[in-house]
């Protein structure tokens, strides 16, 4: 087995049922912070002990969480609310909120122009929600709204090439968004598979891998800005992260809950390690090779190291 599992954590119960949406970690800080949606709150955990630490309340929805090492600041999509939250990790108190549109939940951070991507998941009941907002971070507002021709799902960030990538749920597709002068969107790129969901960047391979509701992991060459292979996955993924050390990819499997390890370089599965039925959400410690899975029928999180 590559992922070895070395404790839980017991986290909040939840306040009705539901469970746990995406995580980030602040490695300046030992931080994660997980998206405990049914809570409206974010659960924090210290990753030098594995504990939970403290909760972040009155994140209404919260469903989204990122983290700018470099600008210092953390994300939240509150997706009840129709904000996105931002905060400094040592100065919680001063978390502001920014009106957004329908339904945020991707997230994705150029810290060189200051601006945040919020995906919108939107509401098909309501005509042209399906969009993506800029936020102007010194503006503290939203300065651009961008319609896109579906329901989004996650968004990463490349700084070599100022470009933004979102998934598009359906038509299945990655919008690719120039972050330079104006936010526009430059170029669509057509998925294979239905339902792109997770999303995660190669640097090193110049890849990105897209995991699609179709039960598949479809890696984009951003060369060609052409899809290169689609491999089988173990069931519907969501969450997917790249491990640029080990050359590793996991995938988180809701149903029947577990995480797919794939070999990059040999671009097969390696491994696929079970978890709980529903925990579809991951965090990744790249700084000690650790995997963090978020269990909602037991309210914990797994740990497991990468070997």
């Amino acid at each position: 087995m590559s992922l070895i599992q070395l404790q839980d954590i017991p986290l909040p119960d939840h306040t009705r049922p539901g469970g746990f949406d995406h995580a980030a970690i602040h490695y300046a800080s030992a931080r994660l912070y997980v998206a405990h949606t049914i809570n409206n709150a974010l659960d924090v955990i210290d990753c030098h002990t594995d504990r939970y630490h403290h909760s972040i309340p009155d994140l209404i929805g919260v469903a989204g969480v990122l983290v700018s090492e470099e600008g210092n600041l953390v994300f939240t999509s509150n997706r009840g609310e129709n904000t996105v939250g931002i905060f400094r990790p040592d100065d919680e108190a001063n978390l502001f909120k920014v009106p957004v549109g329908v339904r945020p939940n991707g997230l994705a951070f150029d810290v060189g122009h200051g601006l945040l991507l919020a995906a919108n998941v939107g509401d098909p009941d309501i005509p042209s929600s399906y969009t993506l907002s800029i936020v102007n971070l010194e503006k503290r507002k939203q300065v651009r709204s961008i319609p896109v021709p579906g329901r989004t799902r996650w968004a990463v960030f490349d700084d070599r090439s100022n470009l933004f990538y979102v998934n598009i749920a359906d038509p299945a597709q990655i919008v690719v968004l120039s972050s330079q002068d104006t936010p526009h969107i430059a170029r669509i790129i057509a998925i294979p598979s239905l339902g792109p969901h997770g999303l995660d960047l190669d640097v090193d391979q110049n890849r990105l891998y897209c995991a699609c509701d179709a039960r598949a992991l479809v890696t984009v060459d951003l060369d060609t800005g052409e899809p290169s292979s689609v491999l089988d996955l173990s069931g519907v993924p969501d969450v997917v992260f790249y491990n640029a050390d080990l050359k590793h990819l996991y995938i988180a499997i809701g149903d029947p809950g577990l995480i797919d390890v794939f070999d990059t370089q040999a671009m097969a599965k390696v491994d696929a390690v079970p978890t709980e039925k529903g925990a579809h959400t991951l965090a990744f410690d790249a700084g000690r090779n650790k995997v963090y899975a978020f269990l909602p029928q037991s309210h914990r999180a797994l740990v497991f190291a990468d070997r």
